[in-house]
């Protein structure tokens, strides 16, 4: 079936479900789950299927540039957030924990915010600057910010309506598209970035506390209280390195703007605080405060998925969105094959690959097709098929799901491909998205999602939920998968109905340890000739490092 030939670039933000961006808006910049890993490629295994993934360009709304990382002692942080796990309904388990900052300009409220996060010794954070939001200029507000004659430090040069639906979204675990503001030039730039909720938020501006709608979307408000000497110095040295002033254009500015919009706005809302930090993130003991309650907060928000969608569904008839191939002599000798232990790699490499093939040309037979006439080469009419729709695209969950891309390529011509990393957490054994990296436009694309086995169906679920986020419809989306356990089927099906499951086979159980009984062993290993690790888990729960 032919496909649209397109370049096969990330896609650009969307409101709700975008894609990919930088830092996670520590101070007007922001992140997305795309970029979460820099140096992925040197920890995923390579293949001959495998192309670099190598770590994409950033762009900034400042001078400089921050990757969405804060590397400590002990791990690193992606503040560039990440979908976060949906229950077996495909509902979020709990709203995000949004932590809210405010204090003067210049206070060390993002230094306080890095603080936090590094003592909360949490992977996954969102940290969302005010900064992004001041509001578009017109020619002669341009013309006096130009000249410091605007204040930028005043409630109305903010997008309040923006800011509360975004953290409104951010806390409800949904993707976000926000704006990107360029301080040397006092406008905002073409590009948004995108950033995925995570279980913490942090939520840091001058005027944080300023708006009431604001303040109900806060868990907890920490005020930053910072000499105002010290503010002043701050100020002139990051407005003089970073964003191109001088020093009497600074002076000016703070004295007809930013100290009596201090006084005026800023200053009053300490008393909506429930912690006060004198002296910014030098005040340890207050951090230590901070973080003890923000540790208490999460522990009654854990979850554990995989033990929750194996308790789902069970007794419960296989749903009618499910395809199962035929199981002919043909793909049942395949099967003998690929699922005997002592099958060799070239053998099992060879036979998986034809199943593949098969699959795809199975699964292609649901897509919509419509009616039109030809005229053949002899003159005559002939009337066939065809896609009713723009185009086709591949979304693999790697590593294992990648080794079905070579079967869909050769089916689909000039297909776009996108691809998604789901890794287990050692500690707590649930699969978490890293990576992520999907075509541009693919909102308006038939989506095959690929992965070799689905046990539990975690992973599919996340992945699922990812490609909702970025707006493609949910009876647009195939998910693909040699072999899977009524499980899986059952979790996926009962989360997002409308999309069409199609494997080769479907077995029956799975173990204590979420494997598929009888299955097929652990996939990507046997097909890459890599050694599992003693607690290796199915490939769709995704890779352990």
């Amino acid at each position: 079936m032919a496909t649209t030939s397109s370049d096969s670039k990330p896609d650009e933000p969307q409101t709700d479900g975008g894609t990919e961006g930088d830092r996670s808006m520590s101070r007007s910049d922001s992140g997305s789950g795309d970029d979460s890993l820099d140096g992925l490629s040197n920890h995923v295994p390579r293949c001959p299927l495998t192309p670099s993934l190598s770590p994409r360009k950033r762009t900034t709304s400042q001078s400089k540039t921050e990757p969405p990382l804060l590397r400590t002692s002990k791990r690193t942080i992606y503040t560039a957030g990440r979908p976060p796990w949906y229950n077996v309904t495909g509902t979020t388990f709990k709203e995000a924990f949004v932590i809210g900052l405010c204090g003067g300009s210049a206070s060390g409220k993002t230094t306080v915010a890095n603080k936090i996060i590094e003592a909360l010794d949490v992977p996954w954070v969102v940290l969302l600057s005010m900064d992004s939001f001041y509001k578009v200029l017109n020619k002669e507000e341009q013309e006096l910010a130009a000249k410091n004659e605007y204040n930028f430090d005043h409630p109305d040069a903010f997008d309040f309506e923006l800011l509360v639906n975004i953290l409104r979204k951010l806390k409800k675990g949904k993707s976000i598209k926000v704006p990107v503001y360029d301080f040397t030039t006092h406008s905002r730039r073409k590009e948004w970035k995108t950033v995925y909720g995570a279980n913490v938020v942090i939520f840091e501006g001058i005027l944080a506390f300023a708006n009431k709608e604001l303040l109900k979307l806060l868990d907890m408000k920490v005020f930053v209280d910072t000499d105002s000497d010290i503010r002043l110095i701050r100020r002139l040295k990051r407005d003089i390195s970073q964003r191109g002033r001088d020093i009497s254009g600074i002076i000016k500015q703070y004295n007809k703007f930013v100290k009596p919009a201090f006084e005026q706005y800023i200053e009053p809302t300490v008393q909506v605080a429930d912690i006060v930090v004198p002296r910014g993130g030098e005040n340890f003991v207050a951090l230590d405060l901070i973080v003890q309650h923000v540790h208490s907060q999460l522990e009654k928000r854990e979850i554990t998925v995989r033990s929750a969608l194996a308790s789902a569904h069970q007794g419960q008839p296989l749903p009618k969105t499910l395809s199962v191939m035929e199981s002919t002599p043909q793909v049942r000798g395949m099967h003998t094959i690929i699922r005997n232990r002592e099958t060799n790699r070239d053998e099992f490499i060879f036979y998986s690959k034809r199943l593949m093939r098969l699959l795809i040309e199975h699964a292609l037979s649901f897509l919509p097709l419509k009616s039109v006439s030809v005229e053949t080469p002899q003159g005559s009419i002939y009337e066939g098929k065809r896609l009713c729709g723009n185009r086709i695209t591949g979304v693999s969950i790697l590593r294992a799901g990648e080794t079905m891309e070579q079967a869909l390529m050769a089916v689909c011509k000039d297909i776009r491909l996108g691809k998604i990393l789901i890794q287990t957490n050692h500690d707590t054994g649930e699969p978490e998205l890293h990576y992520l990296r999907l075509p541009k436009d693919i909102s308006e694309d038939y989506v095959i999602l690929m992965d070799s086995t689905v046990s539990t169906g975690a992973a599919a679920l996340m992945a699922v939920r990812v490609l909702l986020d970025h707006d493609v419809a949910e009876d647009k989306i195939f998910l693909l998968s040699l072999l899977m356990a009524e499980m899986g089927v059952h979790s996926v099906a009962y989360a997002f109905p409308k999309v069409r499951i199609i494997t080769t086979a479907v077995d029956k159980e799975v173990n204590d340890q979420f494997h598929i009984i009888p299955g097929i062993g652990n996939f990507g290993d046997r097909y890459f000739g890599t050694d599992a690790p003693s607690d290796w888990c199915e490939s769709d729960e995704g890779m352990e490092f």
